[in-house]
């Protein structure tokens, strides 16, 4: 099991809280976007495509605790764009971490080592770097040589400041099931980093490479084949065991968008991370005004091809939740 003991309860603890009150719609986790600049253009994103008195913009540090603070979310992400741009991102880590929220910041770690002094190792931090294959693979997809090389060097120093390392691995057409293998082994027996999230391109409409980005049948077949042999239970992968099973094709859920809410400098975006269909300006404004019965697969065109764990990871925890065979299963892994 790749996550915490710690984190394992406290999430657990507030799960059933949010049953006790018999509260439907509650946020796991936030992706919180206090910046759009980036200091990449990978072909397969969308999100740096803003005007650019846009990308100039900075979230404050008060906005962005007051948010998380306003939705009751456990968990963020810190994402954009570049955190480490921001120049009070630590400050906002910070705040969070003090406020026990469970943290994962999202970087490139182009600017991690020299950025690495502004924080300190807590059992509620975690780095969460973007490795989205090999050196050859991860370059291309970044589109920018170096930048893999840099980014273990990173992490190998992370490690040995004593902060707990995560990872966030995009699959594309390009991959393969041994070039899924090949990175998931890397990450796991070389750099031994601490957890490992995995996921299907989302087709970004204004990402600038539209020829690559995997449909449904093609994200089953290649997890499939990619977990065959039973490697999947020994890779450190922070993902519910339902949620694999999703992507192998084992299983198949509703999107549940409004427990991995995405808040930026827009405010709480519409319906999902993904796609953006107007703002709320608080998170109750988004629970109460979204038709969230409006989108997923078979109701909405542009989810489906969409197997992101931003939809679909909830679904998978919250079933888990309400199964004590799959609540044991999650338990050992």
């Amino acid at each position: 099991m790749a996550v915490t003991i710690r984190q394992s309860a406290r999430m657990g603890w507030y799960l059933m809280r949010q049953r006790l009150a018999k509260r439907e719609m509650f946020p796991l986790l936030v992706e919180l976007e206090p910046l759009f600049q980036c200091n990449l253009e990978c072909a397969g994103c969308g999100k740096i495509q803003h005007p650019d008195h846009v990308l100039r913009q900075r979230m404050s540090v008060d906005q962005a605790v007051s948010a998380i603070e306003e939705s009751g979310a456990p968990m963020v992400s810190i994402a954009g764009g570049e955190p480490l741009i921001h120049p009070e991102i630590h400050l906002i880590a910070g705040e969070l971490v003090a406020r026990k929220k469970f943290v994962y910041l999202c970087t490139n770690a182009l600017l991690l080592e020299k950025k690495l002094h502004n924080f300190t190792p807590n059992p509620y931090f975690a780095w969460a770097i973007h490795i989205d294959g090999l050196r050859e693979r991860h370059d291309a997809s970044v589109e920018r040589e170096g930048v893999f090389d840099k980014a273990v060097a990173a992490i190998r120093v992370a490690k040995a400041g004593g902060f707990r390392v995560t990872t966030n691995t995009t699959f594309f057409t390009h991959d393969s099931p041994k070039t899924v293998r090949e990175v998931l082994d890397f990450l796991n027996d070389e750099l031994e980093v601490d957890e490992m999230m995995i996921s299907p391109a989302y087709a970004y409409e204004k990402a600038p490479d539209q020829e690559h980005f995997l449909g449904v049948s093609q994200t089953r077949s290649l997890f499939r084949e990619a977990f065959a042999g039973g490697r999947r239970k020994r890779w450190r992968l922070n993902h519910s065991p339902l949620f694999l099973d999703f992507l192998e094709g084992k299983a198949e859920f509703d999107c549940t968008a409004w427990g991995i809410p995405s808040y930026s400098l827009f405010g709480w975006q519409r319906p999902c991370y993904l796609m953006a269909d107007g703002y709320a300006s608080t998170y109750k404004e988004l629970i109460e005004t979204t038709d969230w019965s409006a989108y997923g697969r078979g109701r909405d065109p542009r989810c489906e091809n969409c197997m992101a764990h931003c939809g679909y990871e909830p679904t998978a925890v919250l079933q888990t939740t309400r199964s004590l065979r799959q609540s044991l299963r999650a338990l050992v892994g």
